[in-house]
């Protein structure tokens, strides 16, 4: 008998402690967001001019540019366009052909680096616990050598610090806490603040100063300051097993494995690729940047995730040699192909190797995103230039006047 109490009262523990667990779970997970998708009119776009749309990616299709991609454009915290085109998966001999859809999930490549990385280090502005103006060398004793003292964080990010490109891959080859290790030991190849150089490693020395000064690595700092906040339940590094099932495949990788040689062998998570995420994720994240830092309170009661005047100095153009940048955000620079060439002054954007790109123009209230996985199967697609000319598609289209900034 006695033994029969004691099992009753274990089983009533455990389901008290399951129960609670769930509990707590529940009031830490948001909800998905999504930001209602509407005809075009309502958001003063003409939908037979975006109609052209579908012409220019059939053309791409046809010249097997890409196997597919997911198109959303969107106006007013709302989505006016979301359609997807061709396959996600080509058929071989091993798989037969998958069609597209518009919940696929991408490896976003470069777009790591505006959207999670830079935006990382605006929450830690935000919260007082660095200046971009500030000396990297104030965080890392590596960087107090005559090359690297006076590098700041702003160079690092608008990639004027004198980085090279990439580093060597062996760099990477024996674990991540000598990865980390080599990079810092690297010096600018170029004098800091005189040349523009398109450089990872800025990105990757970005993601660890927001592990240095957070304590936790940059896909988790992002993930709990701005993804779970906004209800960006698909957006994340090493995507979870539903995620990666649905991910478009790239080139010689299992699905939700990044892409990018070196953040693969950094466990998938590196401050420059990484981040995997959907179209209408990603829409969520511009209608707050568009929103100056929070969704509208029609989208539910979501924390504000930078204030206004951050967003501000992250979009605002920093003259670089040979164009403008934002911080973490492309411009105007030979990056540009990417860029709608109607869009306003104030636009700002990002592409991705793997095929990717999102531009957000607060001249125009506008977001245009463009997903594909043109590296599938064998690394010869290109898509910059269509990606630009569907965001000059999306401006033409506009029919009203923009809301003030």
């Amino acid at each position: 008998m006695k033994t029969k109490q004691t099992f009753s009262l274990l089983a009533i523990a455990i389901l008290v402690v399951v129960y609670c667990t769930l509990q707590i779970s529940a009031q830490n997970t948001k909800p998905l967001t999504r930001l209602p998708v509407v005809a075009p009119e309502q958001v003063g776009m003409d939908a037979k001019i975006l109609t052209q749309i579908d012409a220019e990616v059939q053309k791409a299709l046809t010249a097997k540019n890409m196997p597919g991609c997911v198109v959303c454009i969107g106006r007013h915290e709302k989505i006016a366009y979301l359609k997807a085109f061709g396959n996600k998966q080509v058929a071989t001999e091993m798989e037969s052909a998958q069609e597209m859809t518009t919940n696929t999930v991408f490896d976003l490549a470069s777009l790591t680096k505006p959207l999670a990385t830079a935006t990382s280090i605006m929450v830690l502005v935000d919260q007082g616990n660095l200046s971009v103006d500030d000396k990297v060398s104030q965080y890392f004793d590596e960087f107090q050598t005559p090359e690297k003292q006076n590098i700041t964080v702003r160079q690092l990010m608008t990639h004027t610090a004198g980085f090279m490109p990439d580093n060597h891959i062996s760099d990477y080859q024996d674990g991540t806490t000598k990865a980390a290790e080599r990079l810092l030991a690297l010096k600018p190849t170029t004098k800091p603040g005189t040349d523009f150089t398109y450089s990872d490693v800025s990105f990757e020395l970005l993601g660890l100063l927001v592990e240095k000064i957070s304590g936790k690595n940059v896909a988790d700092f992002a993930l709990e300051n701005i993804y779970q906040p906004l209800g960006m339940t698909e957006t994340m590094y090493v995507p979870n097993d539903e995620l990666s099932q649905r991910a478009a495949p790239t080139q010689k990788r299992e699905l939700g494995k990044v892409h990018d040689p070196r953040a693969f062998l950094m466990n998938g998570i590196a401050g420059h690729a990484g981040l995997f995420s959907t179209a209408e994720d990603m829409a969520v994240y511009a209608a707050m940047m568009l929103n100056k830092g929070c969704l509208p309170e029609n989208l539910g009661q979501l924390p504000r995730i930078l204030k206004a005047e951050t967003v501000t100095q992250m979009t605002e153009r920093n003259r670089v040699p040979g164009g403008y940048r934002g911080l973490g955000w492309d411009m105007r620079t030979g990056f540009s192909s990417n860029r709608g060439q109607s869009m306003s002054p104030a636009a700002y954007g990002h592409g991705g190797f793997t095929g990717t790109s999102m531009w957000i123009d607060p001249g125009n209230d506008l977001f245009v995103i463009f997903l594909s996985n043109r590296v599938h199967p064998d690394g010869k697609g290109s898509v910059n230039t269509l990606a630009g000319r569907l965001g000059t598609i999306a401006v033409n289209a506009i029919t009203d006047t923009p809301k003030e900034q």
